[in-house]
């Protein structure tokens, strides 16, 4: 292929980013035979929360946060795909309140299919998102696959009194998120040619935004959970956040952040599939919702952004620390106990 041929990754992919996750529903179905008798009590989190990250007990007052996350392209220029994906996985890190300290690539790449050239781009613009982070990527593992493939195995580490969870929501607490949705809706648009490129660029400027304000909140006393919001969509993981923590939450819908121009793309059809499959696995914990917001709450992100719940006492220290990193923030609604609701989330 010539160098000079401008390759459209996306078109090379059944799957868009976070949006080809496994549906929550067929992933506790492939996950529901698999048990062990090994039992590590240095093991802190483990998957029986579906949280972030695995976390483990160094026995210093300090923890080793690993994670990792993958998938295919995004968007079409390799660089940024890279970017994307590494922004992507680093954010599980932030999202237990650690610093990330190293990465390993995962790299899958048609080689009869696209030149090293553009694989190469990927793999840079991956180690540039490290960089951005102050961490290396200090190697990784390729195979030769159908369709390209991205992602990093991220270690990090945290301090074990600021170790944040998704199962640690506290009745009363304010529910923040960080960055606008509808990253889902904009990408399908992309790939439907159908966006416009002010509103492209929009979203990938959020979804290589790092989520290191996560480590940072999380010193504060008051941040009770936090998790980051990807393929499930906001209510997906504000559900684990429930279901982990025995509460439950009220959103005010007219208070989420959205990306610009939603309701015009939603209007043009431009609703991924991960949408639907999101629904039918965690549908029955949401209370009643139209086509639309269905469709915005339910929206898989790729790298989205924090979903943090913050004691009254420090909401406006948090909030502070918001404006300062200039995030597109908001306040979205509150954690109640669940005997005052039949959903988990519910809307007003």
């Amino acid at each position: 292929m010539n160098n000079n041929v401008q390759v459209r990754l996306t078109e090379y992919s059944h799957g868009a980013g976070c949006g080809c996750k496994i549906s929550p529903q067929l992933l506790d179905e492939m996950l529901s035979g698999s048990k062990t008798d090994f039992v590590d009590a240095n093991l802190l989190v483990g998957n029986e929360s579906k949280d972030d990250a695995a976390v483990y007990d160094l026995g210093n007052g300090e923890a080793l946060i690993s994670t990792t996350d993958f998938f295919m392209p995004i968007v079409d220029d390799p660089f940024t795909f890279g970017r994307i994906a590494g922004c992507n996985a680093i954010s599980d890190i932030y999202a237990m309140g650690g610093e990330p300290l190293m990465a390993i690539a995962i790299f899958g790449w048609p080689i009869n299919k696209l030149p090293a050239h553009v694989a190469s781009e990927v793999i840079e613009g991956g180690r540039s998102i490290c960089a951005e982070a102050g961490i290396a990527l200090a190697g990784g593992h390729s195979i030769d696959s159908p369709e390209p493939i991205f992602g990093l195995s991220v270690s990090g580490k945290v301090d074990l009194k600021y170790l944040k969870k998704n199962s640690d929501a506290q009745i009363g607490d304010a529910i923040f998120i960080t960055k606008p949705l509808g990253v889902g809706v904009l990408s399908t648009a992309q790939k439907m040619k159908k966006v416009s490129t002010e509103d492209h660029q929009n979203a990938i400027a959020h979804m290589m935004q790092l989520n290191s304000v996560g480590s940072e909140v999380a010193k504060i006393k008051g941040v009770n959970a936090i998790t980051d919001v990807t393929g499930f969509g906001l209510g997906g993981h504000l559900v684990e956040v429930c279901l982990a923590s025995q509460v439950s939450a009220k959103l005010s819908f007219d208070s989420i952040p959205l990306l610009n121009n939603i309701e015009y793309y939603l209007d043009l059809g431009c609703i991924p599939g991960g949408s639907e499959r999101n629904f039918q696995s965690y549908g029955h914990q949401l209370g009643a919702l139209g086509e639309k917001h269905r469709a915005i709450i339910c929206d898989p992100q790729t790298s989205g952004g924090l979903l943090i719940t913050v004691s009254q006492s420090a909401k406006n220290t948090v909030r502070e620390i918001f404006k300062e990193q200039q995030l597109s923030f908001a306040e979205i609604g509150e954690i109640c106990p669940t005997e005052t609701q039949l959903k988990a989330v519910s809307f007003q």
